[in-house]
């Protein structure tokens, strides 16, 4: 799993980009508190021809922000490469934290 960021020199936000080899899965999704935790707001990532899933999030820099990412609409994963991790008590697990 990787994330690269891109941040914008015309606007205060920073470009997302979350790739995630997922080669057996049917879908992934960004789940986060910048879309509320809800499945139906969140970012569906691309299957690419070499099974990675990839997609991109616009994001206010100088914040930071939780997430996980949703396979296949059951499983939540968390992102290797996280900027650090926060333990969630309704979830009761870890979530990755993105900080820009």
């Amino acid at each position: 799993m990787a994330i690269k960021k891109q941040y914008l020199k015309s606007k205060p936000i920073c470009k997302v980009t979350f790739l995630v080899p997922a080669q057996e899965a049917k879908s992934v999704a960004v789940v986060g508190n910048f879309n509320e935790w809800d499945s139906k707001k969140a970012t569906n990532l691309k299957k690419l021809k070499n099974g990675t899933f990839k997609g991109t999030v616009d994001l206010e820099k100088d914040n930071s922000y939780e997430f996980r990412y949703l396979v296949d609409g059951k499983t939540f994963i968390n992102e290797e490469q996280a900027d650090s991790y926060a333990w969630n008590d309704f979830a009761g697990a870890e979530n990755s934290v993105l900080s820009l």
